[in-house]
């Protein structure tokens, strides 16, 4: 071949080449990238229009602004303004650069002599001591990851090569001490420092010294090791929100990630079913469609692949009027943005929303809690699903006008009616339920002659009939059925606390300020009962992101709560609670190896190697701009108990059967025990998969499955079903 010939040919195999690698990178079609296209346009508009004088998460800008004013001023003036400095450069993650502003700032204090104020001079030591811990984090868990990083109690591949961070801890911590020797808050902080020397407990001064058994588990169970380095799902990023969910069909749970400043992108993970996972990110098209801090998905369209809503604003009050998204999954490996043509374009902050059929038509619709607060109004919004892949805002008309600073908002039918009931957490004032009452007249005379002038669907609230008003400052929530009698019960965590000491206290057993979260037994007649000192969940929990399933596959379903409070100082480990038997929980935090000192945001439950048992993945960052850290994902040893994984197609009703009811009844030494479910993605922060994951203990086998879907009276009943497996079922009716 001559070598013209030749070049010419290697050319056009080039050009080729490159055309399908291209074509792959960009396979989404023109719709797609034009949808997407207006979003990411809006979403960046307002990331270059935000305000850092009303936003405190804009902790670069906000530093950059305080340092232009202290450039106008002289070298000892203003010695607020200062630490006003250093504690943003601290959130921005430039901590170096904090430590040096507060040794400058205290020689200036310290030459005022007299004239010193020493309430600033302990608010500087205090900065100081954080700002050293943080830059052991940095040198030590971010820069030196590895699968002990920043799990209490330190020990192991957790314990800290560089100290120059800890030490500085310790030294300044000591002299806090000695002033305030009954600090609860730095004596917790002095012996976390000693921990990551490896100094604890033998280095500790008696008189400051929290004692290892103040941390021990309350039961047994083998150690879930962190695999997202090896997995490629250590993502680095701010507080968010995470799904796990078979995106594309293939059998394999895949990870969907989130980071909340507007500049950082979605990433989608692909489970290869190897253990490894590919970054699908940017061929998915949703990069650019970031800035979320939660997620929820369902099939919204009953197409048979799970979309996507992305949450935005909360905590941003005048700064968070950000549009959520409504991620349309084509099918084909990318998403399409469908927030505008869908109806649902609106712009108010939130960060939780539930899908929900509440009317029983097959099509789900979908409620969001946003946040009201003062001068700031932002009602709540109830979408009716038109089942042509829009939706139409009805919530003033069923009675769901509510304006709160709401948390978290979840579906569960509580009474058992078959109608979806909403739960709604209210930050700071009492938490509300609304129960479906339904159709106002269900056999009214115009029904077939003037269908349009028949009542609405409505519902109304007995949040403090049934019992549930409380905790008043809380966050997350959700219905489950923990003592497996049928009925749904609720969990709603609180989120009040004064600081880390009340952690602290409540681990020594010593009083505390903080509010307790809130575990209701349904007594079955429309009331709920607290029982959550008697189920031992009357802990300081501090809870931002948390889920649940079940970790041993015993068939009663245990919790993971994150603690998420923005600030450097709250050092509290994430915690795992084993449900025993219906009965109460245990505190298996340190038996487990879950309890991360990083900010526990979006979590999910999840069989991600298909083993049949579930393991966790965790959002760890935090919400100030330089505070990030790589997520997690708790690999399930696995345990002796079977299990059996259900993944439901329905047909009158939605696809993935989201509130169906699964009853299983299994058999153990001649003794039948049922055990009972509720198909949703869990907690309302974070979002598990809808493929339901039940353990069934030390069954000898199942004597029937029996599933209840949504738009059916009738209960589909499965027999002769293996243990240990995958059954699909579909609906029958």
């Amino acid at each position: 071949m001559p070598k013209t010939t030749g070049l010419i040919a290697f050319g056009i195999l080039l050009a080729a080449a490159l055309f399908l690698g291209v074509f792959r990178y960009f396979r989404f079609d023109t719709q797609t990238m034009s949808e997407n296209g207006h979003m990411v346009a809006r979403l960046h508009h307002i990331a270059n229009t935000r305000q850092p004088s009303i936003n405190s998460y804009l902790n670069d800008e906000r530093a950059q602004r305080i340092r232009i004013q202290l450039e106008k001023q002289t070298q000892t003036s203003q010695p607020e303004l200062r630490l006003m400095y250093a504690r943003e450069l601290l959130r921005s993650g430039k901590t170096l650069a904090a430590l040096d502003e507060l040794q400058n700032t205290q020689s200036r204090l310290i030459s005022m002599g007299s004239r010193m104020d020493p309430e600033l001079m302990t608010v500087l030591r205090e900065l100081a001591a954080v700002s050293y811990l943080r830059l052991g984090e940095q040198e030590n868990c971010i820069l030196h990851h590895g699968i002990d990083s920043c799990l209490f109690p330190i020990k192991g591949s957790g314990l800290h090569t560089q100290t120059r961070g800890a030490r500085g801890a310790v030294d300044v911590l000591s002299v806090l001490l000695k002033q305030d020797p009954d600090n609860l808050s730095y004596r917790w902080l002095l012996n976390l420092a000693y921990m990551t020397l490896g100094e604890h407990p033998e280095g500790v001064p008696e008189s400051w010294l929290i004692d290892q058994s103040a941390f021990s588990s309350e039961a047994t169970i083998p150690r879930f090791l962190d695999i997202a380095p090896q997995s490629k799902l250590d993502t680095m990023g701010l507080c968010g929100g995470c799904v796990m969910e078979d995106f594309d069909g293939d059998g394999y749970l895949d990870i969907l990630v989130s980071s909340w400043n507007l500049n950082d992108p979605l990433q989608l993970f692909h489970n290869n079913g190897d253990g490894t996972f590919r970054d699908d990110s940017e061929t998915s098209g949703i990069a650019g469609l970031g800035g979320a801090l939660n997620m929820i998905h369902a099939d919204y369209n009953n197409d048979g692949h799970p979309d996507v809503l992305v949450l935005r604003g909360a905590w941003m009050g005048k700064d968070g009027h950000h549009p959520n998204s409504l991620l349309h999954n084509n099918g084909d490996g990318t998403f399409r943005d469908v927030t505008e043509s869908s109806g649902l374009l609106s712009f108010h902050p939130t960060q939780t929303a539930s899908w929900g059929d509440y009317n029983n038509d097959g099509w789900l619709d979908l409620f969001i809690g946003n946040e009201s607060s003062e001068n700031d109004n932002h009602p709540c919004e109830l979408y009716h699903n038109n089942g042509d892949g829009t939706f139409t805002e009805c919530a003033n008309e069923l009675g769901l006008n509510v304006r709160a600073f709401v948390k978290a908002a979840v579906w569960g039918d509580y009474n058992n009616d078959r109608r979806e009931d909403l739960f709604l957490s209210c930050y700071g004032e009492p938490n509300l339920l609304f129960r479906n009452e339904g159709p106002s007249i269900s056999s009214h005379p115009d029904l077939d002659q003037h269908p349009e002038t028949v009542p609405r669907w409505s519902f109304q609230e007995i949040g403090a009939q049934a019992g549930i008003t409380e905790p008043l400052f809380s966050f997350p929530a959700w219905f489950w059925d923990y003592d497996n009698d049928g009925w749904q019960d609720l969990f709603v965590a609180s989120y009040s606390w004064e600081s880390e000491a009340d952690a602290a206290a409540d681990y020594l057993g010593l009083p505390h300020q903080a509010e307790l979260p809130r575990v209701y037994r349904n007594n079955q007649d429309g009331t709920f009962s607290n029982v959550t000192s008697k189920t031992r969940l009357d802990r300081v929990l501090m809870a931002m992101g948390c889920n649940f399933g079940d970790l041993d596959n015993d068939g009663f379903l245990d919790c993971y709560i994150g603690t998420g409070e923005p600030d450097l100082r709250a050092l509290v480990p994430n915690r795992m609670f084993r449900n025993n038997r219906g009965e109460f929980f245990q505190d298996v935090t340190t038996s487990g190896g879950f309890g991360h000192l990083q900010k526990g945001h979006g979590v999910a439950f999840g069989d991600i190697d298909n083993d049949g048992d579930q393991d966790i993945y965790a959002v760890m960052g935090g919400a100030y701009s330089g505070d990030r850290f790589q997520n997690v994902l708790f690999e399930n040893p696995g345990n002796d108990n079977h299990w059996i994984t259900l993944r439901l197609q329905g047909k009158s009703s939605n696809r993935f059967g989201i509130g169906a009811r699964i009853r299983i009844c299994v058999v153990q030494d001649n003794q039948r025990r049922d055990i009972h479910y509720r198909v949703d993605t869990g907690g309302s922060f974070g979002s598990s998969s809808l493929q339901q994951e039940i353990g069934l203990g030390n069954a000898d086998h199942i004597d029937f499955i029996e599933i209840t879907w949504p738009c059916s009276d009738q209960k589909q009943i499965v027999r002769k079903v293996e243990m240990d497996r995958v059954l699909h079922v579909t609906e029958s009716f």
